[in-house]
């Protein structure tokens, strides 16, 4: 099976390829995060799945694209609802990139997050795959989330303090 997956970070990654590689999944990264805040952020996350894929020798195609202006007007009017244009937006390029590129099946490292929501995610991905001609991977990777976390700082992977968005970062510092 050919896969492009979607990486949202280098330490996100680790579990989910290293599943699907030992599943016998031929896995091609996607990085493609337009949203992260403040862009030396994005940086931070972009070099650190730089630095992941070399080290597993992971081929990448990089969207290396911060449109901080276009998320903000998508989601300013109602910022609740700021994850499902985030899931929804990255899983389209991620969908329309594995059509132009023939990978019969794509997903996400999002499924590897317990604070991300599945059940969207698989939403989505399910009715963009259908969309674009491509299936979506459905994996619930959470059950390798403290050997992901294990993983990653063993292998001195930049691991981030909040999910990413402008909105993530206020309530990192305003704990309610």
């Amino acid at each position: 099976m050919k896969l492009l997956l979607h990486i949202c970070c280098g330490p996100c990654a680790v579990f989910p390829v290293k599943e699907l590689r030992s599943s016998g999944v031929e896995v091609t990264g996607f990085f493609y995060n337009h949203n992260i805040h403040p862009y030396t952020e994005y940086k931070l996350r972009r070099d650190a799945a730089r630095s992941y894929a070399q080290m597993v020798e992971l081929s990448v195609v990089y969207r290396d694209e911060y449109l901080l202006e276009e998320f903000l007007s998508s989601v300013a009017s109602e910022p609740a609802a700021r994850c499902a244009y985030c899931y929804r937006s990255r899983l389209e390029e991620a969908a329309k990139c594995a059509a132009e590129m023939a990978f019969p099946y794509y997903s996400s490292t999002l499924l590897y997050s317990r604070y991300q929501n599945q059940e969207m995610i698989r939403e989505f991905g399910d009715e963009l795959g259908e969309r674009y001609g491509v299936k979506f991977h459905y994996e619930d990777f959470r059950r390798g989330w403290q050997e992901g976390i294990n993983l990653s700082k063993e292998m001195g992977l930049y691991r981030q303090k909040y999910c990413g968005c402008i909105y993530s970062e206020k309530d990192r510092y305003l704990k309610k």
